[in-house]
Parts: structure tokens; C-alpha cells; sequence
């Protein structure tokens, strides 16, 4: 096929975006459908842009009737499963995370991936280690933003104690002050949900503990975990409330914009919905990167946000070229999430410094953002993602590890040595089946 027609293929979302020659495929004059399944999206004017914008203004260009549902967070894993074992369902998925463990019913995204490095350069490392299998060669998923994982804290009150966030001592010192003398503690969540797996992981990477090995192997048995769980039940005991050991994914949202704690960590979510209702709180909420520890700072991004195609798929070819056409408009949609969806091709946007810079809000709020992916990394970090520690995220065996040491139900030693059991089966179940 030669340069022109691809341009011409391409032409709707201009002609500079070329696709690669095995996803563009001849079109009838007949109308297609293109199903996508997503997770509702935390901010409500992206997902009106994304549903009542894009969607509708990319289906009337490609002749394509796109169906979009809508699910809650909770459901769409289970949505994806039913689809799996029908063997029908939609096109397109969106998971918060990546789902290696859905490889042997999902195409190889490859393609899609190749064509997004040519057009906008590469991913940024912790994308790139959470898409692809390195013992198959397969890339199971397609990130096409992630959340940034950020500490969201009151500056009144840390300012009252004389601190700042920039370590994990910092905070247990000042933490531990905010608490006996302002009544307000630390929100980290030790619960079995979404925050606390990601926000506990940040920590573990901080004191230089990780599940896994670079090479795939299980390492959560370690003195480095074990420093990290006395370092969190001492930061329990003297800076958190009981509360925290019973949350669910919005109560650190919650417990910040109604004046309960002092700093919690989550993505962008807080700050904007004190924003969007002028809360008399906003004013001193201040965003700051990760935590430094002993061996530095880091962590998962809170959502990467992965898209994958089914085998089953009825509309493959549209699916693909829906993603692609998708990262051609990234910067449209990153302004309508308020920054929460962050690119994962950093040339699709390579005005960000600009953006964020012309943004309306308070001067240098945002300023965190802008180097904010170097410090983050992938679920399974120093590894890839894979399919052992995505069921360990679904698993929730992280978080009741710390909450086990946290209520006192056992020591550091006990509570590593159960995860480090619950976890080694998962790992040679993914082994033989050859994908770890």
C-alpha cells in the first residue's frame, strides 16, 4: 500500500498519522459497530468529552457506530471475565491496571505499539515494562495514560508543625505531631482496596522491597520487607487512626475534603473535587512527589489506564485504529481530565510544560506533574508486570500483610512469611503455565 493512500486512509485525524499496513484494512460502504467497555472515569467533564466528543466525532468519520458502557471500577474485571468464558462481548476494554493474566484471550497489541513510537516517540519506562510479556514476546495490553501517584497534604498544618512531606521519616515525625496536636492524623489506607495496594507499594520501594526480582522470581521474603513493615506499624501507631484498617477506595477522598487528616496519597481526584466545590479547604491543599526513603523514592502509578482487544473481537481493525486516532488527540482529552490522565507517549503531548504552566488555576499547584513519571514505576518493578503479580493485586495479599502487623494480629516476621506462602503458588501456577 503506498504512502499516499495510507495518508488518505489516515486523513480524518490528519495526514501526518500514518498507520502501520497490517491495521488499516479496506472498508465497505456498509456501517460498522465498534463495543468498548470502561471504567467510569473520576472526572466528569473528561468522561463527557471522551463519550459525547470523541466518540461520536470519530464514529461519524469512520462510519462506525461505537457503543460505549459504562461501568463502576469494581465491576469491570468481572464484566471481563463473563466475556472471556462467552467468548463474545466487546471489542475494547479499559482496566485501571495492566492485566497480563488476560494474555491467551487478547491479541498481540505489538502493532499499535509500534506505530505510537514512530508517530510520538517512546513510552516512558514504566509503560513500556507493564505491556509486554518478555518471556512470550507478547504485548498483552495497550496504556494509554496513567494517574499520577502523588502525596496530597494540608500545608496549614504541616506548616504548623514545621515539615514537609519529602520523606517517609518526615512523615512519621511530623505526622505523629499533626496528630497529638492538631487532631489531624495521616490517612494511608492499610485496607484490602485499590489505594492501599498501590500507596503500601510506594512505601516497599522506598525501603528497597519489591515482590519480584528483575527477573521474574519471588523476593517479598526479605529484610528489606521486613524493615518496611516495622517502619508502617510504628507510622500506624503513632501518626494514623484505627479508621484507616476499614476504608474503601474513596475514603481518604473523603477524610481530606472534610478537614479529618492531614495527608493521604492518591492522584489528582482530591485536590480537583476540592476545586470543583470550592471547598473552604482548597486553598491549602499542596500536591508533592513521592516520599524519599533509604533507598530513595518511587512507586506504581495509581492508574494505568490499559486498554486490550479480544481474540474474539468482531471489529478488530476498528479497535486498533480507534487507539491510535485516540493518541492523536491525547492533549484534548488530558485538558478535560484536569491532568489526572497523564500521557504515557510523552510526545503526544509535547507541550505539557506549556499547559500546565497556562493553566487557570493557583500558579505552580501543578508543577509536580512535570517530572513526576521518573519516579514512577510499574506494578512488579524491578520486573514486568506479569500475569503472578497482577493476581497478587487482585488478591489484595499486600495490604493485609501491612494490616495484619498494623492491628497486632502479627509480627512483621509472621505476617511476611503468610504473603510470602500466599504468593509462591501464584507464582508457579504462572510458571508452568509459561508465562513467567
Amino acid at each position: 500500500m503506498g504512502r499516499r493512500h495510507l495518508i488518505a486512509v489516515a486523513g480524518a485525524f490528519g495526514a501526518s498519522q500514518v498507520f502501520a499496513p497490517s491495521i488499516v484494512r479496506s472498508q465497505t460502504a456498509q456501517s460498522k459497530t465498534l463495543r468498548l467497555m470502561r471504567w467510569k472515569n473520576f472526572v466528569p467533564a473528561y468522561e463527557t468529552w471522551f463519550n459525547d466528543v470523541f466518540v461520536k466525532t470519530w464514529g461519524a468519520e469512520n462510519d462506525t457506530h461505537v457503543i460505549v458502557t459504562n461501568v463502576g471500577l469494581g465491576d469491570i474485571r468481572q464484566r471481563a471475565a463473563a466475556e472471556i468464558a462467552a467468548g463474545e462481548g466487546h471489542d475494547l476494554v479499559l482496566f485501571l491496571s495492566p492485566k497480563p493474566s488476560f494474555e491467551d484471550h487478547t491479541i498481540d497489541h505489538r502493532e499499535i505499539h509500534q506505530e505510537c513510537e514512530l508517530r510520538f516517540g517512546k513510552a516512558h519506562a514504566f509503560v513500556a515494562r507493564s505491556n509486554v510479556n518478555p518471556n512470550t514476546g507478547v504485548h498483552h495490553g495497550f496504556i494509554e495514560s496513567f494517574a499520577p501517584t502523588l502525596v496530597t497534604y494540608r500545608k496549614d498544618v504541616w506548616d504548623a508543625v514545621g515539615a514537609s512531606p519529602a520523606s517517609w521519616d518526615d512523615i512519621r515525625k511530623a505526622g505523629r505531631a499533626a496528630k497529638l496536636l492538631h487532631n489531624s492524623p495521616v490517612g494511608i489506607s492499610f485496607a484490602p482496596e485499590h489505594n492501599a495496594e498501590h500507596s503500601l507499594r510506594a512505601l516497599m520501594a522506598a525501603f528497597g522491597a519489591s515482590v519480584q526480582t528483575e527477573d521474574g522470581h519471588l523476593a517479598l521474603a526479605s529484610q528489606n520487607t521486613l524493615e518496611a513493615l516495622n517502619f508502617a506499624k510504628a507510622l500506624f501507631e503513632e501518626t494514623m487512626s484505627p479508621e484507616i484498617l476499614n476504608w474503601t477506595s474513596p475514603s481518604n477522598n473523603l477524610a481530606v475534603l472534610a478537614g479529618d487528616i492531614s495527608l493521604t496519597i492518591d492522584t489528582m481526584s482530591i485536590i480537583r473535587a476540592a476545586e470543583a466545590k470550592a471547598l473552604p479547604i482548597e486553598p491549602g491543599l499542596t500536591l508533592a512527589a513521592l516520599p524519599e526513603g533509604p533507598f530513595g523514592r518511587g512507586g506504581p502509578a495509581y492508574a494505568t489506564n490499559t486498554y486490550i482487544i479480544w481474540k474474539f473481537a468482531q471489529n478488530i481493525p476498528g479497535a486498533q485504529k480507534f487507539l491510535l486516532d485516540y493518541m492523536a488527540a491525547f492533549g484534548e482529552g488530558l485538558i478535560h481530565s484536569g491532568f489526572q490522565n497523564m500521557p504515557s507517549y510523552p510526545g503526544t503531548v509535547p507541550n505539557l510544560a506549556d499547559m500546565i504552566a497556562a493553566s487557570k488555576d493557583r500558579p505552580g499547584r501543578y508543577d509536580v506533574l512535570l517530572n513526576l513519571a521518573d519516579g514512577l514505576t510499574n506494578l512488579g518493578h524491578p520486573g514486568h508486570s506479569n500475569a503472578a503479580t497482577d493476581d497478587v493485586l487482585n488478591q489484595r495479599i499486600i495490604s493485609a500483610m501491612f494490616a495484619r502487623v498494623a492491628n497486632g494480629s502479627a509480627t512483621p516476621q509472621e505476617a511476611m512469611d503468610l504473603a510470602q506462602a500466599k504468593i509462591a503458588p501464584i507464582f508457579q501456577k504462572w510458571r508452568d503455565a509459561g508465562k513467567i
